[in-house]
């Protein structure tokens, strides 16, 4: 079957695309400070040829959303959303030019593959339609927005506050894939950030037995944690069963089936920041723990969070000062929106696909929970906030191929 109008001008402009990465990459929006107007700047100086709808949108100045929309026949609409900050970068570590380079029919650069590379694809579907005048079945909307690497509020929590995202469904252009393993993520964990504090009875160093070591008693209760939830098998759900499954199945050739299903199947506890004492030969009064609980979707946080607090109250000399928590959220394998994903990048890419969860959360999950079905798929690699970033040229045509055909795929398969 021959391709649509749109996907073959995306196609047939490769070196166009490869050209639009590099101007996007040749701008840093470094985060902090995070400041992404001459970005926004380069994205509208690309599409005011086009007969698209722009709109610039800031709670921030120096941290602009840019929101885009192409008109469908239907009044159902489908949401693409991609960040335009990135971490920042060591020049001194790259071998390519951070700030964009072309080598080996690979694009360099920071945020090439985090995700600048993904958004030109994005945009380069937005001309395709245009240029085409080829009506997508569903209106689009593209949501490029600031401030997602430091979890800030002047990006896409901006736009939802204010009614701005009215869509039926949702992808975002995070990196779900590497070579030789394609994903799209249809789930996030749930979390538990607890801060501990812990306190003692100081004494000198040469007789730590008229003191209590606050760390010691610390550092028990955090092993406590580990032994009571760190063994215990989650209850994920039926429907989030298969999700698992094929999570487990993804991630086992880069870290192993044993540990794979040991990060879906328990909670992981990881003890990320041990503060505490003033001197070596000092017993320490004092001592503060910050621990990062992860949980499947399909647990109860709130649940597990009762009983975390409750094991720490058995503890002596230790309170929780401090706590933030989120639940695991999913998308059902099998809804139109993940089959739309997963069976149009099968067909573009002539490999599997897994439908799994990401080992952490980000924006998925904010749209999830605002009632917006999401996904996340960008073809990419391993390098996200690495030096030498990059992303292969076909992955970026890929990627611009499967955003031009995800309006008829999705709509088709709401229809089923």
């Amino acid at each position: 079957m021959s391709d649509a109008p749109p996907v073959a001008h995306v196609r047939d402009d490769r070196a166009e695309l490869t050209d639009l990465a590099l101007d996007l990459l040749a701008v840093d929006s470094s985060n902090p400070p995070g400041d992404t107007r001459a970005v926004v700047d380069a994205i509208e100086r690309f599409l005011d040829p086009l007969p698209v709808d722009v709109e610039r949108f800031a709670v921030d100045p120096a941290k602009p959303n840019l929101l885009v929309r192409v008109a469908g026949e239907s009044d159902r609409t489908l949401l693409y959303n991609g960040h335009l900050d990135t971490v920042p970068f060591d020049a001194g570590a790259w071998t390519h030019d951070p700030l964009g380079e072309l080598a080996d029919d690979r694009v360099y650069g920071r945020g090439a593959t985090d995700m600048k590379g993904a958004v030109a694809s994005m945009l380069f579907a937005v001309r395709a339609f245009a240029v085409t005048d080829a009506e997508p079945p569903v209106d689009l909307l593209f949501a490029l927005v600031s401030d997602e690497e430091v979890g800030g509020d002047a990006g896409l929590p901006a736009l939802l506050e204010a009614g701005r995202l009215d869509a039926d469904a949702c992808v975002i252009g995070e990196p779900t894939c590497e070579a030789g393993r394609h994903s799209v993520t249809v789930a996030d964990r749930g979390s538990i950030w607890l801060t501990l504090a812990a306190s003692g009875e100081g004494a000198h160093g040469s007789r730590p037995t008229l003191g209590v070591n606050a760390i010691d008693r610390l550092y028990g209760a955090v092993e406590k944690l580990r032994d009571r939830f760190g063994s215990e098998r989650l209850d994920v759900g039926a429907d989030v069963e298969p999700i698992v499954e094929e999570s487990v199945d993804y991630y086992a050739p880069a870290m192993g089936e044993e540990a794979a299903r040991e990060l879906f199947r328990y909670p992981s506890i990881n003890l990320g920041v041990l503060e505490g004492g003033d001197a070596i030969n000092s017993v320490p009064e004092s001592a503060r723990a910050e621990v990062d609980v992860r949980l499947t979707a399909g647990v109860s946080t709130p649940d597990v969070l009762s009983r975390i607090r409750a094991c720490v109250a058995g503890c002596e000399g230790i309170t929780i000062t401090d706590v933030s928590w989120s639940v695991g959220t999913a998308e059902p394998s099998g809804s139109p929106l993940v089959e739309a994903v997963a069976s149009t990048a099968a067909d573009v890419t002539g490999e599997p696909v897994f439908r799994r969860s990401a080992t952490g959360g980000g924006d998925a999950k904010t749209l999830r929970n605002a009632g917006i079905p999401t996904v996340e798929f960008a073809l990419g690699t391993d390098t996200v906030h690495a030096a030498d970033e990059y992303v292969p040229v076909d992955a970026l045509v890929g990627n611009a191929v499967v955003y031009a055909r995800l309006p008829s795929a999705w709509a088709a398969a709401s229809e089923r």
